[in-house]
């Protein structure tokens, strides 16, 4: 029924992960902290001015992986969002948590 229902409002559920909607998106949180969203997914891409192709091979998982969770076709697993978001701070970027006005990013000082 768990699933019917994570189905029903477009949230991928995993067994050890809280999952919250935040106005039509989805983030997935584990051991209280927040894997990113899609849309923080490509704020931080074009923050950092980088391509799929660039922020894939960072990641090590494939282009359409990263454009299939960016789209909103797939939630991903929480592996691979593990890997998105650690390429991204690697790169520089700071996710910032929803804090009223929703989730975002921004870029550390260099």
């Amino acid at each position: 029924m768990l699933t019917s229902m994570a189905n029903s409002l477009s949230v991928i559920s995993v067994s050890t992960t809280v999952t919250t909607v935040l106005r039509g998106m989805y983030t997935l949180s584990t051991d209280l902290s927040t894997v990113i969203t899609p849309s923080q997914c490509r704020m931080a891409r074009a923050a950092l001015q980088i391509g799929v192709r660039d922020l894939a091979e960072k990641a090590s998982v494939s282009a359409m992986t990263i454009t299939r969770f960016e789209n909103g076709q797939s939630g991903g697993h929480a592996e691979t969002l593990r890997k998105i978001q650690r390429a991204l701070e690697e790169a520089g970027v700071i996710f910032i948590d929803e804090n009223g006005d929703g989730p975002g990013v921004r870029l550390r000082k260099q």
